[in-house]
């Protein structure tokens, strides 16, 4: 007899951190997985946890036979900057470790004889914006999808092939389809885990530094301005979207944003609790001209008319009441 279960895959990272945390707060019996084991903090929240490679269909295999999901929040990936340095890699785990997991949900949904959710989480790289596009006014999801990094075409193609699982493939012979939904998150900011290496880091990695005391130097220019949320926003709208009856959802694919904040804007509200904050604007030429492809803020109507998303913090709550306090909290 198996117990109905929720897969979290690339479990370590920012947004598996948050997520995990929030599942096993609503009772979720949850299986972990990522590359490395998994991080102390998260094993007892984990009813068992794997340490495998999206890749490997053997190790997905055998979690497959030993449990039966309802969900999978697929998150495993290889984020941008790295993509930039090494886009063969970024395919195969982007990708090909993207389709790995359908096919999971597919054989599960068949198992279990009704769909599971594959809940992934997208990019506004997705977006590719070009010199003469007006950045300002918010994208819909529809539009300027011809991105210019590795990894906004792995998470545009996984889109579309979420799309091709749960609307297309076998649905004639029929198989029970997946139920694909995913999200499009802005830059993520997070007290609780260190930034991880994305091209939209620069808003917590500046944070992170001036509660240590360090130096920052912002790789781009002071008036960037980009779509940001918090993590526990985030995974609010993750957990939202997941419990939303199928029967609401016209889209698959939905934007979800809280605040559209400069580099600047993000440096004077820091300033304000770290005076000494040593903060400066050091323009990366390649990372810069990858955000300039991005919107300054995207339109997250259709999340908020079909599933109700509202996001709980406004650009300085968020800063003065939560992550500025934890960040206190961590390095003091």
């Amino acid at each position: 007899m198996f117990v109905t279960q929720i897969l979290v895959t690339g479990a370590n990272g920012e947004i598996g951190h948050a997520l995990i945390r929030k599942l096993a707060s609503e009772g979720a019996s949850i299986v972990a997985l990522d590359l490395h084991d998994i991080d102390a903090t998260l094993s007892g929240f984990c009813a068992e946890s794997y340490r495998g490679d999206v890749r490997d269909a053997e190790v997905l295999g055998e979690i497959g036979r030993h449990h039966r999901f309802s969900a999978i929040y697929h998150m495993a990936s290889l984020l941008s900057t790295s993509g930039e340095r090494d886009p063969e890699l970024a395919h195969e785990v982007n990708v090909n470790g993207s389709f790995n997991i359908m096919k999971l949900a597919r054989a599960q949904s068949g198992l279990r004889g009704e769909r599971t959710k594959l809940i992934f989480t997208s990019s506004i790289a997705v977006y590719g914006l070009r010199a003469g596009d007006l950045r300002t006014r918010p994208l819909t999801e529809r539009e300027f999808l011809t991105p210019c990094t590795m990894y906004g075409i792995n998470k545009l193609y996984v889109e579309q092939m979420g799309r091709y699982f749960s609307e297309y493939y076998k649905i004639r012979e029929g198989e029970v389809p997946i139920d694909f939904r995913c999200l499009r998150f802005p830059g993520l900011i997070s007290s609780e885990t260190l930034p991880s290496g994305g091209t939209t880091d620069y808003g917590p990695e500046m944070l992170h530094a001036a509660a240590q005391g360090k130096p920052y130097r912002c790789f781009v220019r002071e008036s960037t301005r980009l779509p940001f949320m918090v993590m526990d926003d985030a995974v609010r709208a993750l957990t939202r979207l997941a419990g939303a009856p199928r029967s609401a959802l016209r889209h698959q694919v939905y934007n979800v944003t809280s605040f559209s904040v400069t580099a600047g804007e993000i440096k004077a509200l820091i300033e304000t609790s770290f005076p000494q904050a040593d903060i400066q604007f050091e323009v990366s030429a390649n990372r810069q001209a990858i955000v300039d492809s991005w919107p300054e803020n995207v339109d997250d109507s259709p999340a908020r008319a079909e599933w109700g998303w509202a996001p709980e913090y406004s650009f300085e709550r968020a800063f003065r009441d939560l992550l500025i306090p934890k960040v206190m909290a961590r390095y003091s």
